[in-house]
């Protein structure tokens, strides 16, 4: 399982917001750029980047700093927010980003994510943030009556690489994951599911590891304000994997 830091971004600045409410949040770095270096020096893998602004507005407000970013560290990179057209998505692909983030989009428009499917094989990942079961879309300011597990059967066969689960009422809050829900999200999607929303302990590590084919585990909030030791989080996933190799 990848540990994987998040970087959120918000007028350009690492910030995190408590479920999802735009209004509630709060600034942990003016520097995106440095805070990319700093997980990566932790031994992280993957830097998991969401755009807020673009969540929000449904158009990408700081792609040229996700670019810079891109420049400046060597670790795969997972981008989302406001990510809606083509040419968005090709533009963040040339660049070297390793997989895109489709959120509201599944729902409103299904017919970009079978092109965008079609025309970045394996690059494609769908959130899916719900909320007591049921998909929240647009930054997470409406919850629709889609349950989140059919959601994800649907989509596995338009050709989407990989799912990122978020409980929106646990994100931010630092009250540890939905278990429940991550294992039965696991059990029903085909493909890799990346957990995301309450990580606060390393015995929150530890419970996740003990989801059988979890793919990854998103930390953000935890390893801003210290309750999580980045480090300590990914070396203890790597010796888990060599237990049960």
């Amino acid at each position: 399982m990848f540990i994987i830091p998040a970087i959120d971004l918000k007028n350009g600045q690492c910030v995190r917001l408590k479920q999802g409410k735009k209004e509630d949040v709060t600034v942990y770095s003016r520097d995106p750029l440095a805070t990319a270096r700093k997980w990566e020096a932790s031994g992280a893998k993957v830097l998991h980047v969401v755009d807020l602004d673009g969540a929000f507005t449904g158009r990408p407000q700081n792609i040229e700093i996700i670019l810079q970013m891109r420049k400046y560290v060597k670790l795969a990179m997972q981008v989302g927010g406001g990510i809606r057209d083509i040419m968005t998505i090709d533009r963040l692909v040339s660049a070297g980003i390793n997989r895109i983030i489709i959120g509201t989009s599944v729902i409103e428009d299904s017919g970009f994510v079978v092109e965008a499917c079609n025309k970045f094989p394996g690059k494609i990942f769908v959130g899916i943030d719900a909320k007591y079961g049921k998909v929240a879309v647009r930054g997470w300011e409406e919850v629709s009556a889609i349950d989140a597990g059919e959601l994800a059967k649907r989509i596995e066969t338009v050709g989407v690489a990989g799912i990122i689960y978020t409980d929106i009422s646990r994100d931010g809050m630092l009250t540890g994951p939905n278990i429940p829900a991550l294992k039965e999200m696991v059990k029903t999607a085909n493909i890799p599911v990346i957990a995301s929303g309450g990580i606060a302990t390393i015995e929150d590590i530890k419970n996740l590891l003990n989801i059988k084919n979890l793919w990854g585990a998103i930390t953000g909030k935890a390893i801003y304000t210290g309750s999580l030791d980045l480090k300590e989080a990914i070396r203890l996933a790597a010796d888990h994997e060599q237990q049960n190799r």
